[in-house]
């Protein structure tokens, strides 16, 4: 096998791999994760505020 041949075979496989993530990034199954992780900055954090700031573990940051 001459280097070459090593070098098609990696690109194949590299293409292969590529082809396998865009039918996973675009397949109904992996939507509602993608739907669910669209809405996380949306969320509420529940961390209480304290004189305008927010508390975490007991502490107020600043």
């Amino acid at each position: 096998m001459e280097i070459n041949d090593l070098r098609i075979v990696v690109t194949v496989m590299g293409f292969v791999c590529f082809l396998g993530i865009c039918a996973w990034a675009y397949s109904k199954h992996a939507k509602d994760g993608f739907d669910e992780a669209a809405r996380l900055p949306l969320t509420d954090d529940d961390l209480p505020v304290h004189n305008g700031r927010l508390e975490k573990e007991g502490k107020a940051n600043g």
